[in-house]
């Protein structure tokens, strides 16, 4: 069909023709397995960064240190203050994991399961201090409803584990040392099940530095869902669908957006939260927006990322921010010079 052809009596751009023809392969790359992070690194500031302009394709190997190096007076960082809870628990009988998705209800959760042939709706599943799980339903990304009875916070605070991404393959790191790593030093509202990682390298005394150069920093929240873990299955990425996930914007924080230089975007979750609102002003709502070229950045100058998964919606996003080109030639570059890759790994500066 040629560009510009009508679709539904509609015209469609180039750019249009473009994105309905990007395949889930062009975002495809080759990764080492001994590069995927599987500890965090003891100093959270410790981490290399690529540093990459958009403009000329230029590549730098820096610090996370330097961050401030590469930003100006009046650039405002938006950073990501969901908690991730320890949504990873185990039951005793039937012996079942599950994976906490979204609470729905006072009393109600959606989760991932497995095996999922023993938490068929109407089983009943026992946990420790008393506190058991009936399978009320399915849901629309193969998980479970679940109904919890007992105390459900005291029962997470001492027996869940910090849902670690499934590439992340160990049991020499004590579970609660996890659950301090794998969260932010800024988390403060329960709720994600997966960390804004991009998040994880800062130190509130690195905070503390920027601000003292005229960098200072604001927060928002997108509580991280089950979208993070959901692969790309289709072949057309216009095809697939995003999970919905909750944000909240504050007054505060939209008017300092609103006056920022620059606003860098400490993530794609900042980015998608953003890059969801028409204007960025005080609102709480949900987001399933999917972020690929050609996508037009309106409210984000700068990203701070991590290096994502082969064929992921990440992947997909950062390669709109800058171009799916530059990205797999600096991901390239990233595996030649050793980075370390994914939720534990060092990070990408986008300029």
């Amino acid at each position: 069909m040629p560009l510009g052809a009508e679709v539904n009596g509609k015209a469609r751009s180039p750019h249009e023709h473009a994105t309905l023809s990007m395949k889930t392969s062009e975002f495809d790359y080759n990764l080492p397995s001994e590069l995927i992070a599987q500890q965090p690194l003891a100093d959270r500031a410790a981490s290399r960064m690529m540093v990459v302009e958009r403009a000329t394709g230029e590549i730098r190997h820096d610090a996370f240190r330097h961050l401030g190096r590469y930003l100006h007076a009046g650039d405002l960082l938006v950073l990501n203050d969901t908690k991730v809870i320890p949504a990873r628990i185990w039951s005793r009988e039937p012996a079942v994991e599950l994976l906490l998705v979204e609470k729905i209800g006072a009393d109600c959760w959606t989760a991932l399961v497995k095996p999922g042939k023993r938490a068929k709706p109407g089983a009943t599943l026992q946990f420790e201090d008393g506190v058991t799980a009936v399978v009320e339903g399915e849901t629309d990304f193969g998980g479970r409803t679940l109904r919890f009875s007992g105390d459900m916070e005291s029962y997470l605070a001492a027996h869940g584990a910090a849902p670690l991404p499934p590439y992340i393959k160990r049991t020499t790191q004590p579970l609660d040392a996890d659950r301090d790593r794998y969260q932010t030093v800024f988390a403060r509202a329960p709720g994600a099940v997966a960390a804004p990682t991009a998040g994880l390298h800062f130190t509130t005394d690195a905070l503390e530095q920027l601000r003292a150069t005229g960098i200072g920093h604001t927060f928002i929240t997108l509580h991280v869902g089950i979208g993070t873990f959901r692969p790309v299955k289709v072949e057309n990425i216009e095809e697939h669908k995003m999970h919905a996930e909750r944000f909240s914007i504050s007054a505060a924080a939209a008017a300092a957006i609103g006056g920022a230089g620059r606003v860098v975007a400490v993530g794609t979750t900042v980015a998608r939260t953003l890059e969801s609102c028409g204007n960025v002003e005080a609102r709480d709502g949900t987001t399933d927006i999917f972020i690929r070229p050609p996508h037009t950045f309106r409210h984000v100058d700068v990203m701070l990322t991590n290096f994502h998964l082969p064929r992921s919606t990440l992947l997909m996003l950062v390669s709109a921010f800058a171009s799916r080109e530059l990205i797999l030639k600096a991901y390239a570059e990233a595996v030649r010079e050793r980075y370390r890759f994914f939720s534990y790994g060092d990070c990408m500066l986008l300029l």
